[in-house]
C-alpha cells in the first residue's frame, strides 16, 4: 500500500497536563508521525470548561519528545497578535528542533476573541485577515532584518525574528470553504486539512482545490492533504460495530459519520481499506482521534496492525 503520514490528537480539554505528557509520549513511541492540538482558548462547550493554551502546550510537548511533528487544527489568525504568534512559533521550532507544522484557520467562536481583547471581524475579513497573517509569518521567519507590514487587518512595525524558525515551518490551513478558503490553500498553503465533518464530501473538495490550483498555475502535487478524522477501531467486526453506533450518537456529525463510506471504523484490515480510500483520493495525511475512553488500546491497535501497512 502508499505510504502514508498518521497524526494524533493529544487529550486536552479536561485533562491535566500529565494526562497529555502520557499520551505524546506513549503516541511517539508507537510510531506516529505527528501530534495535534486543538487552539481554543474556552472550550467550545462552556467557557467554564478547563482546557490547556495550544502553543503552550505545543512547547512542553516539544521539549518532552524528539522524533514526531507537532502541529495545531487549528490557529484562528486573528484570536492572537500576528507577530507575537509568529515569534512565539518561530520558538517552539527552535525547541523542537524543526518539527513545528503552524496549522490557521480563521476561527469561529466569537467569544474567546472578544473575552481576551481581540476584535471578532466578518467571516470575509477574518479570511482576509488569515491571507495576512500568513503573509507576515512569511516575511519574520525569512528576514535577518526588520520586517514592518501594514495590512488591512494586520500590521507590524520592524518586528525582528531572532532566532528564526529551525527550518521552513510548513503552513497547513483548515477549512472547508471552497471559494476563499480552498483558494487560498493553493495559494499559499503547504497543506490542507478537510475537517471530520466533511470527509464524506472530500472527493469534492479535492476536486475544488484541484480547479483552484489550476486557476494560480500551482502544481496540486505541491500540497499535502489531511483528514481530520475519528477511528473506531477493535479486534472484531463485532466490537467495532457497537462502537461506531457509540461514536455517532456522542459526536454526532462533529467528528465526521462513523459509519460512511469513507469512515476509518472496524477491523485493522477495514481501516486500512478505507485508509486506502483517501490515498485513492490523494489524502495521504490523517489527523486521528481515536474513540474509546481509554485511546491507548485502540492506539497499540493501530500501531501495530495498521501503521505497518503504509509505512
Amino acid at each position: 500500500m502508499a505510504k502514508a503520514h498518521f497524526g494524533v490528537t493529544l487529550p486536552q480539554i479536561k485533562r491535566p497536563w500529565v494526562a497529555t505528557k502520557d499520551a505524546a509520549e506513549l503516541f511517539e513511541g508507537l510510531g506516529f508521525d505527528s501530534l495535534w492540538v486543538c487552539d481554543h482558548l474556552y472550550g467550545p462547550q462552556s467557557k467554564q470548561l478547563p482546557i490547556m493554551e495550544a502553543w503552550s502546550l505545543i512547547a512542553a510537548v516539544a521539549a518532552i519528545t524528539e522524533r514526531v511533528e507537532l502541529g495545531t487544527l487549528v490557529t484562528p489568525a486573528g484570536m492572537r497578535n500576528q507577530a507575537q504568534l509568529g515569534k512565539s512559533i518561530a520558538s517552539i521550532d527552535n525547541i523542537a528542533g524543526g518539527r513545528v507544522i503552524a496549522g490557521l484557520g480563521a476561527g469561529w467562536m466569537q467569544s474567546e476573541f472578544e473575552d481576551f481583547g481581540m476584535p471578532f471581524l466578518n467571516t470575509n475579513e477574518r479570511l482576509k485577515q488569515l491571507r495576512e497573517t500568513i503573509d507576515l509569518f512569511v516575511q519574520m521567519w525569512k528576514d535577518d532584518s526588520p520586517v514592518t507590514f501594514k495590512g488591512d487587518y494586520v500590521e507590524a512595525t520592524d518586528v525582528v525574528c531572532q532566532p528564526p524558525p529551525a527550518r521552513r515551518v510548513p503552513i497547513l490551513i483548515g477549512g472547508a470553504g471552497e471559494k476563499v478558503t480552498l483558494r487560498l490553500v493553493a495559494e499559499k498553503a503547504d497543506m490542507w486539512n478537510n475537517l471530520a465533518g466533511h470527509q464524506d464530501n472530500l472527493k469534492h473538495k479535492v476536486d475544488v482545490l484541484k480547479t483552484h490550483c489550476d486557476a494560480v498555475n500551482r502544481d496540486f502535487g505541491d500540497i499535502t492533504v489531511s483528514q481530520q478524522c475519528l477511528v473506531t477501531i477493535a479486534r472484531t467486526a463485532e466490537e467495532a460495530g457497537p462502537m461506531a453506533d457509540s461514536a455517532q450518537r456522542i459526536f454526532g456529525g462533529h467528528m465526521g459519520n462513523p459509519k460512511g463510506n469513507l469512515a476509518i471504523t472496524g477491523t485493522a484490515e477495514q481501516c486500512c481499506e478505507a485508509i486506502q480510500k483517501h490515498i485513492d483520493l490523494d489524502c495521504t495525511m490523517f489527523v486521528m482521534e481515536f474513540f474509546g475512553k481509554d485511546t491507548r488500546e485502540p492506539a497499540q491497535l493501530f500501531s501495530e496492525e495498521v501503521l505497518p501497512e503504509f509505512s
